[in-house]
């Protein structure tokens, strides 16, 4: 579980959370991509367009999972699953 104060309000994580695990982990996270067919955007589609959970949780708020999807640019699993499938390289 990431600390509120690196989670973005609308999805992912914010500069200072990619700041934070990129020193700390030793990792290279980038801010999303929300447009394009750029081979980043692809792996983020195929990856969460398979993932399980709901959406929106039970009191009708939406999840993390549904908040990053939207900063990727998709607005369901299944169009991101679609977008993955049509752009994955053979």
């Amino acid at each position: 579980m990431v600390k509120k104060m690196y989670q973005n309000p609308s999805g992912g994580l914010n500069e200072a959370g990619r700041k934070y695990f990129n020193r700390t982990e030793g990792s290279n996270l980038k801010a999303p991509v929300k447009s394009g067919t750029n081979p980043r955007r692809v792996s983020f589609a195929a990856r969460f367009g398979g993932m399980a959970g709901s959406l929106l949780s039970k009191s009708g708020k939406p999840t993390r999972l549904k908040l990053a999807l939207k900063a990727w640019g998709f607005g369901s699993k299944e169009a991101a699953r679609n977008f993955a499938n049509r752009n994955k390289k053979s």
